[in-house]
């Protein structure tokens, strides 16, 4: 004596389900379209993530050229600050009129007086 499924479990609501009736030839065809055009748009999908990805990826690439470069010129200018700087240290020692320590001008305009004649 051999009874059907448990009431209210999964196999007795997959047979006992009005959907389950035995299927046309159409009904097949159209489960069959629809699993191809899910298949052909998730296909889609996956080829514009990985494209989105790779251009991400080029950028960053560029990105990170882009900064090695900015930080290459940010110490020269650094260096060029520095040099500058001890250029003026050197030309304020020989030059009275700009020295930053002494407020007191010998003459109107110290800048011109400095400058090649």
């Amino acid at each position: 004596m051999s009874q059907g499924p448990p009431a209210g479990s999964v196999l007795q609501r997959s047979v006992a389900a009005p959907g389950n009736q035995p299927q046309s030839p159409e009904d097949d065809d159209r489960k069959v379209r629809r699993r191809e055009k899910n298949r052909v748009a998730a296909q889609r999908s996956r080829k514009k993530q990985t494209q989105k990805a790779d251009k991400l990826h080029e950028e960053y690439e560029c990105l990170e050229q882009e900064n090695t470069v900015l930080r290459r010129e940010i110490s020269k200018l650094k260096e060029e600050l520095r040099h500058l700087s001890e250029a003026l240290k050197e030309h304020e020692k020989m030059c009275p009129l700009l020295c930053p320590m002494n407020f007191v001008q010998v003459r109107p305009d110290p800048v011109t007086s400095c400058l090649p004649r």
